[in-house]
């Protein structure tokens, strides 16, 4: 696995940095996914971004799973009614497993003389590829359609398993018990705690410092992992406020925002639930979220740990970056030493690591200008004077 990683552009004198450097340049993306971490993180850097990998869980072996083991020998020693099968990877895993333990042709046909109720067409391609016919499938993918169709047939006295894969089913299970049904879970992909628990901790901490522009969530277990971990660092309340003001929580499905919204954070997520709307997502809001200023006839767009001036990509230390938002503040004000002192990571007393801090910014920007000095009082950045009036409050 990567940890924070970085695809660092080629600049031309021709002003095509913007379309090299890609949407996401200049940000840094948290990603927390054990499962498919490698593609989100490429599909992300593809697109300019830095990304953090700490998955915030492990998966337990399909094959050394007692409990997966457990509940496929119940399914059939006492077949069930209907089965639904959730997802197309957790069902091709189940019916391989069963495989691995000498089980897998009992359990096909098992499954062949069930009612099979798959809940989109990539699960219904994994049932067909398996050899067996589902006898629906919703249109819309949700698991709610599915749930009122068994409720509408009736599930009173029916034996009904449910093939989990690691996300909470809200409410899914509950009704069909409240309607009747004996529910058997089939736990395929279960979650644990990561082996390694350092790159949580690493990741929370840079969430805790705003040292991360966002952070994904593919499942809902991983969210709930992190706050925990946040909480027995005694981080959770830090956490909250990152992700509340600063630090964006994408998630790719409405289900998997529910453990950080229940510490009421608000999440974005796409309308469709997959890695690349996820990254779409992304391109979008976090170049939306940057502060842009007309600066010295430049227009100057603040990100994560960059800077575009006018499109192209300038990379600026974290000392340089801090003093540069202090800056963006108040654009056009002049912010004293003092208070840009306070701004720089691990501040001391002496204002001349102000100067030598500026100094590297200036340089990092490519544009001197945009930054003037103002003798024995501090440093402004160059507003133009059109914006001036706009700003001029403070």
């Amino acid at each position: 696995m990567y940890e924070q990683q970085q695809q660092r552009p080629e600049h031309n004198p021709g002003g095509q940095d913007s379309e090299q450097h890609g949407p996401l340049a200049g940000f840094t993306v948290g990603v927390t996914a054990a499962r498919r971490a490698d593609e989100l993180g490429v599909l992300l850097q593809r697109r300019g971004a830095v990304v953090l990998h700490a998955p915030a869980l492990r998966i337990v072996p399909l094959a050394d799973d007692s409990e997966l083991l457990a509940a496929t020998k119940e399914l059939l020693d006492q077949a069930p009614d209907v089965v639904v099968a959730t997802t197309a990877i957790g069902f091709r895993g189940w019916v391989e497993a069963a495989d691995g333990w000498g089980l897998g042709e009992q359990l096909i046909a098992r499954l062949a003389d069930v009612e099979l109720l798959a809940r989109g067409p990539k699960v219904k391609g994994a049932i067909r590829a398996a050899g067996l016919t589902e006898k629906w499938s919703p249109s819309s993918e949700s698991m709610a359609e599915v749930l009122d169709r068994l409720l509408e047939e009736g599930v009173e006295g029916r034996r009904i398993a449910v093939q989990l894969h690691g996300e909470p089913l809200p409410g899914f299970v509950e009704a069909l018990r409240v309607g009747g049904a004996e529910v058997v879970g089939v736990p395929v992909y279960r979650w644990m705690p990561p082996e390694d628990i350092s790159p949580v901790d690493r990741l929370l901490d840079a969430t805790v410092s705003r040292g991360l522009d966002a952070v994904t969530f593919t499942s809902a277990p991983a969210a709930a992992s992190l706050l925990s971990r946040a909480e027995e660092r005694g981080l959770l309340p830090e956490l909250l406020a990152a992700l509340h003001h600063d630090v964006l929580p994408a998630c790719v499905g409405p289900v998997t925002a529910l453990p950080l919204q229940a510490h009421g954070v608000d999440t974005v997520s796409p309308e469709r639930f997959r890695l690349g709307p996820l990254v779409q997502l992304l391109c979008k809001e976090l170049p939306g979220r940057a502060r842009a200023l007309p600066v010295a006839g430049h227009r100057l767009e603040i990100r994560g740990h960059a800077v575009l001036v006018d499109g192209s990509l300038k990379p600026v230390p974290p000392a340089g970056m801090s003093l540069l938002r202090a800056l963006s503040r108040r654009p056009g004000w002049v912010v004293p030493r003092a208070d840009l002192l306070r701004a720089l990571p691990g501040a001391g007393k002496d204002e001349h690591a102000v100067e030598t801090a500026m100094a590297r910014l200036r340089t990092a920007l490519g544009a001197p200008k945009l930054i003037q000095t103002v003798v024995k009082r501090g440093y402004r950045l160059a507003l133009d004077p059109a914006a001036d009036a706009k700003y001029s409050d403070g």
